[in-house]
C-alpha cells in the first residue's frame, strides 16, 4: 500500500498549480519558484507514490492530471482549504474572538445572507461570520475543498457528501414587466409564454437548472429564447426595461414585486416552490465556533427569509 506519509506541502502546491495554470513555467511564476524546482517537486511526489501524476502537455495544451495525480490534486485542495480556515481562526484569535466561521452563500441568497450574518454577529457577538457568494458550482467547489465552514444553497450536492438542515420555503416565479400582457392574468398560454425571451443566469447556476425543467413541461413550439446575463441584478433591470420576462427566485425581486414594478406570472405550478438549506461537509469537522453558529441558524427559524406574498 502506498504511503503518502512523505508527501509535502510544497509537492502538492506544485501539483495544484501546474493544473491549474496549465504548464510549469505558469506554475513557477505562480508559485515564485524556477522552472526545475516545479519539475523535481513533481519528480518527488510521483516517486513517492510509484505512479506519474501528470499527462504532459503536447502541441502547446495544459497539463492534465492522471487518475493518481486527481487523487492527490483533491487532496492538496482540501489541505488548502483547511489551513486557510485554520489562518482564519488563528486571525480571529488574534482579535480576541473566539473564532470565525465562513459562510458561503449562492448569489440568490446574497439578498437576505447580509441580514443574516448581522443577525448572527448581534447575538453571538464573540465570533466572527465571513460572508462568500458564489454561483452553485463555486459554493459546491467550497464545501469540497474546506474553504468554508458552512454554506446555504438550494438543493444540496451529492458530492461531496454533506450534512443539510432545511432553512425555510425558496419560491420561484416568472417574472415580467408590470404592463406586459399576461401581468395580471389568471393563468397563461403556453404556446405565448414561449415564445417570450426568457433573461437567464448562466449555466451552473441553480435558477437556470430550475427554469429548464420548469420549461421543459411545455413542448409548444420548441424552446424560447434564452439571453444569458451574469447577474440578477442585471435580469431585473433587463426585465423592467422590457428586454425579455425572467424566472427567478422571487426572494431576489421582493422589493420589485412589493412596488408594483415586476409582476409574477400567475397559473399552473406557479410558483415553483423549493427550500433553502445549510449545509456543511461531512469529511471535515465543524469547528466549537460553527456548531455554534450552526444552531444560532437553526433557532432563528427562517426569519432572516424574504416574506414574499404569492397571490
Amino acid at each position: 500500500m502506498t504511503s503518502l506519509a512523505a508527501v509535502t506541502l510544497k509537492q502538492l502546491r506544485a501539483l495544484d498549480a501546474v493544473v491549474r495554470f496549465g504548464t510549469m513555467t505558469a506554475a513557477a511564476e505562480y508559485l515564485g519558484l524556477t522552472v526545475p524546482a516545479i519539475h523535481s517537486q513533481i519528480k518527488l511526489l510521483e516517486d513517492l507514490v510509484d505512479a506519474p501524476v501528470l499527462l504532459r502537455a503536447t502541441g502547446g495544451g495544459s497539463a492534465e492530471p492522471t487518475e493518481a495525480g486527481r487523487v492527490l490534486l483533491r487532496a492538496a485542495r482540501l489541505t488548502a482549504g483547511i489551513l486557510s480556515q485554520a489562518e482564519n481562526q488563528l486571525d480571529a484569535l488574534g482579535r480576541g474572538k473566539s473564532g470565525l466561521v465562513t459562510l458561503s452563500v449562492v448569489s440568490t441568497a446574497k439578498y437576505f445572507a447580509p441580514r443574516l450574518v448581522r443577525m448572527l454577529r448581534d447575538r453571538v457577538v464573540d465570533i466572527d461570520v465571513a460572508l462568500r457568494v458564489g454561483n452553485r458550482e463555486t459554493i459546491i467547489a467550497d464545501l469540497a475543498e474546506a474553504r468554508c465552514d458552512l454554506a446555504i444553497m438550494g438543493r444540496p450536492p451529492r458530492d461531496p457528501l454533506v450534512e443539510a438542515l432545511p432553512l425555510g420555503p425558496h419560491p420561484h416565479g416568472v417574472v415580467l414587466p408590470a404592463n406586459h400582457a399576461l401581468a395580471g392574468q389568471d393563468g397563461y398560454d403556453p404556446v405565448f409564454l414561449m415564445k417570450e425571451t426568457f433573461l437567464s443566469r448562466e449555466e451552473g447556476s441553480g435558477t437556470r437548472a430550475l427554469m429548464h425543467r420548469f420549461l421543459a413541461r411545455f413542448d409548444e413550439g420548441g424552446p424560447p429564447r434564452i439571453v444569458e446575463m451574469d447577474s440578477n441584478e442585471t435580469i431585473k433591470q433587463a426585465v423592467l426595461a422590457g428586454l425579455g420576462i425572467a424566472f427567478l427566485s422571487l426572494h431576489t425581486v421582493k422589493d420589485e414585486l412589493d412596488q408594483g414594478r415586476l409582476v409574477a406570472l400567475r397559473g399552473p405550478n406557479l410558483p415553483v416552490m423549493r427550500h433553502w438549506y445549510l449545509v456543511w461537509p461531512q469529511q471535515v469537522a465543524l469547528p466549537p465556533s460553527g456548531e455554534t453558529i450552526l444552531s444560532e441558524i437553526n433557532q432563528l427559524n427562517g426569519a432572516f427569509l424574504p416574506r414574499v406574498a404569492i397571490s
